[in-house]
């Protein structure tokens, strides 16, 4: 897509927050009811994305982020590069609750739930037992939101879990966003939403 053409149309960047585990080897399945901060190498990942966004520019229009720490940690670092304040937090880009599977090791969490548990949730978007989801409501609220009106770049902060229910919400099957990366949905005039990119990394 040409830049002139963006440059026409609401744009969306859906950001990830940064690390929250030094060590990927210790990394354990956490959501909203773990509300750690970033460790050394999510505050530099929130540095390059904050960095990324002012070089671009752009004129935004709302900047919002999760109630998490990790990810106002990371807001915080968009808004110091970019200059452009925070405008409060959304419920809806918050963790899921990943209920029993909460704060533990992946292995752990696929003995429970088995591999095919786990790829229809990767894949599909469809949670398993225990966790606490509401599919329904967080499609609705990305529509809500793809819906309003606006022009410039809007930034949403969130999570993985939340992300992929933008995706959904378009009718895409869900992909991993990484930690400090983003992707890019734009909105044409005639209120289309398209995806433009995903989970790049500045």
């Amino acid at each position: 897509m040409r830049p002139y053409a963006l440059a026409l149309m609401r744009r969306l960047f859906i950001i990830r927050h940064g690390n929250t585990f030094a060590n990927s080897a210790d990394a354990c399945r956490i959501g909203s009811r773990t509300d750690i901060p970033l460790v050394e190498s999510g505050h530099a990942q929130a540095q390059r994305l904050g960095a990324w966004f002012a070089q671009q520019a752009l004129p935004i229009h709302h900047l919002f982020s999760s109630p998490l720490v990790r990810a106002r940690q990371t807001a915080a670092a968009i808004t110091d590069a970019t200059g452009h304040d925070l405008d409060g937090t959304r419920d809806w880009l918050g963790e899921i609750d990943h209920g029993p599977d909460e704060g533990q090791p992946e292995a752990d969490v696929l003995a429970r739930i088995g591999a095919q548990a786990l790829a229809d949730w990767e894949e599909r978007g469809i949670a398993p037992d225990g966790w606490i989801v509401d599919a329904e409501a967080r499609i609705a609220a990305w529509r809500a939101f793809f819906a309003q009106a606006g022009e410039g770049a809007d930034l949403l902060v969130t999570s993985n879990g939340a992300a992929r229910f933008a995706l959904l919400a378009l009718g895409l099957p869900p992909r991993k966003l990484r930690t400090g990366a983003f992707g890019e949905l734009a909105t044409g005039p005639d209120g289309a939403v398209t995806l433009v990119r995903w989970d790049e990394r500045p």
